[in-house]
């Protein structure tokens, strides 16, 4: 790493670890809802079902819940350690967004948590009703104030810039910038549809195993028919929040487009595939369709937006990566739909349960939400890029003073520490899930006081067997 500057490495080690810490919590968003769904189904119907399948996935809750606290942890103390100058300027905004969502969002999922795993024989089933509901708001709380930290750092405004230092002047305007009500949606349905996608992927793997019962179909289906709701709504709002992308971070687009020049009078083409080059200024090996660009970006036949070449070039993200990044995304939304139009295609048929190829895929596309969410924060946070506060302040001049050699001791163990930790927690995870759900959860063993954190969660089977 020693052709690294300083600069680059505190990049890729808060990329690193920030990569590892939304996997946690975009599950925990989607299984805190998804909790508070089967408690209530329970409570309305009487249907053991449900119940069985709360006390399953809320062991995998308490799991990803572990795992995003610890990796969370870290992202705090990066801000003062590699971005302090970004910290001193910024930090009158972040600062107390962050502290609001510990305040919040952190006390209520803690506050409710251990009542919600372990209190099934000690508080009545109302009562662990609303503990299940306030766990499941606390995880939207949190995305919420996060999501309203990152934006404002993406759009940013009610505020003035004081002795060097950044004063907000309106605090809802801090919170309610332009760009936050379109990320806050479209973050949301990314947790869901990733959620239902490895909750659909966990229900097929054991239906290809042979354990159709109804605890394992009522997951498969749940999963799917939110797949099916889900995934047009999300193609809606991503659309959305492009538009709003292009009035507010126009060079972002253009580089996710990989379009470097307007021509007047023509409609800006959708190219599917290229390799955007940053020192010709232009897209080789470009597969075009003419006006569909204009079409999407525009919602018109001949409009224009500004080209990529346009822009200075201090200025200019990357558009080698997140023009991929970009398509990475689109190309598994398109997937997820296609998924959950089949799901309702079969289920019409009769058949949703006996599929075998759809089963297959619906496995395949259990990791696609988290990928896709990945994706999607990586061309938001490269495509802002060369600033850390858009347009405001940049990059260069947000990082602390550390020289190459260190920071890069630290990114290496970062890597080791979170592959043998993380790797450690995710393969429990899976192993948890391949075990199937148990029929009549094991009510009495929840309300224990656990020794350890994960021991929430059963005795694993190894070889993962199912039941």
């Amino acid at each position: 790493m020693s052709h690294l500057d300083p600069l680059m490495l505190a990049r890729i080690q808060f990329g690193f670890t920030i990569s590892f810490h939304i996997v946690f919590p975009a599950i925990t968003i989607g299984l805190g809802s998804y909790l508070a769904v089967l408690e209530g189904l329970w409570l309305l119907r009487k249907d053991a079902v449900y119940l069985d399948l709360y006390h399953f996935w809320s062991r995998a809750f308490a799991v990803n819940f572990a795992m995003g606290v610890v990796s969370g942890l870290v992202m705090s103390y990066q801000f003062g350690t590699n971005w302090s100058p970004f910290s001193a300027f910024a930090g009158g905004v972040t600062g107390p967004l962050l502290a609001y969502e510990v305040l919040t969002a952190f006390f209520l999922e803690a506050g409710f948590l251990g009542v919600m795993l372990f209190g099934w024989k000690k508080v009545g089933p109302g009562l662990h009703f609303f503990a299940t509901l306030m766990v499941a708001a606390g995880t939207l709380v949190s995305m919420t104030w996060i999501l309203a930290s990152n934006s404002w750092m993406q759009t940013p405004q009610g505020y003035a810039v004081v002795n060097g230092r950044v004063e907000p002047t309106d605090w809802l305007a801090v919170i309610f910038n332009p760009s936050f009500p379109y990320r806050l949606v479209h973050m949301g349905l990314a947790a869901f549809l990733a959620t239902a996608l490895f909750v659909g992927a966990t229900g097929a793997w054991h239906l290809l195993k042979h354990r159709d019962n109804p605890r394992v179909k009522t997951m498969f289906s749940m999963a799917m028919w939110m797949v099916l709701i889900t995934a047009p709504i999300q193609i809606l709002a991503g659309d959305q929040h492009g538009l709003n992308t292009l009035e507010y971070q126009p060079a972002k687009i253009a580089a996710m487009e990989g379009d470097w020049t307007s021509k007047p009078g023509e409609g800006e083409p959708l190219i599917l595939f290229g390799l955007p080059d940053m020192t010709l200024e232009k897209t080789l090996y470009s597969l075009e369709i003419p006006h569909v660009g204009s079409l999407i970006l525009t919602h018109s036949w001949d409009g224009q937006i500004k080209g990529l070449s346009e822009f200075p070039p201090q200025d200019r993200p990357d558009a080698t990566i997140i023009f991929w990044t970009f398509r990475v995304m689109v190309g598994l939304g398109l997937l997820m739909l296609l998924l959950g139009l089949g799901g309702a295609w079969f289920r019409w048929r009769g058949s949703l349960y006996r599929q075998r190829l759809f089963l297959r895929f619906a496995v395949a596309m259990g990791p696609a939400g988290i990928i896709a969410i990945l994706a999607g924060w990586m061309t938001t946070e490269i495509g802002r890029q060369p600033w850390v506060v858009y347009g405001v302040m940049r990059t260069a001049d947000g990082v602390s003073e550390h020289s190459a050699l260190s920071m890069s001791a630290a990114l290496l163990a970062f890597v080791v520490l979170y592959c043998a930790v993380f790797g450690i927690g995710i393969s429990y995870l899976l192993k948890l899930v391949g075990k199937g759900p148990d029929r009549g959860g094991p009510i009495e063993a929840t309300h224990q006081t656990p020794a350890r954190p994960l021991s929430a969660g059963p005795e694993i089977d190894p070889l993962g067997a199912g039941e």
